[in-house]
């Protein structure tokens, strides 16, 4: 299975997609705020991202601009998971380079679908 990386300053939101994602089969990395998620995306190297929005010091859409800018991990794919479910913010996530956007809570039937998706997407 797939290498995700969730970059998110909730302990109880990380730890909540960590189990989903770990009960059907993916290894997990974790960091708690963008500039962390930036750095261990360049050197790990995962197979996709999770990526909050409202975090301190570089929020999620500076990380994600980053990351999809960056030759080293643009043809990593990054899953924006947020509470902001404003059309304006969709529309400039995926305007940073996010492949798609999902609003907190998730339901993890979605969560693994969208990843599926991405993951599928990515290695065509």
């Amino acid at each position: 299975m797939a290498r995700v990386l969730i970059v998110e300053d909730s302990p109880t939101e990380r730890y909540k997609l960590k189990e989903m994602l770990e009960k059907h089969g993916h290894a997990v990395l974790e960091a708690e705020n963008g500039a962390d998620g930036v750095a261990l995306a360049r050197d790990q190297k995962p197979d996709a991202v999770l990526m909050d929005i409202v975090m301190p010091g570089l929020n999620g859409f500076q990380a994600t601009r980053q990351l999809t800018k960056d030759p080293g991990t643009s043809h990593i794919p990054v899953i924006i998971v947020t509470t902001k479910d404003q059309e304006t913010d969709r529309v400039w996530g995926k305007r940073q380079g996010a492949k798609d956007y999902l609003t907190k809570p998730v339901e993890e039937s979605v969560l693994v679908k969208t990843l599926n998706n991405v993951l599928a997407e990515a290695s065509r």
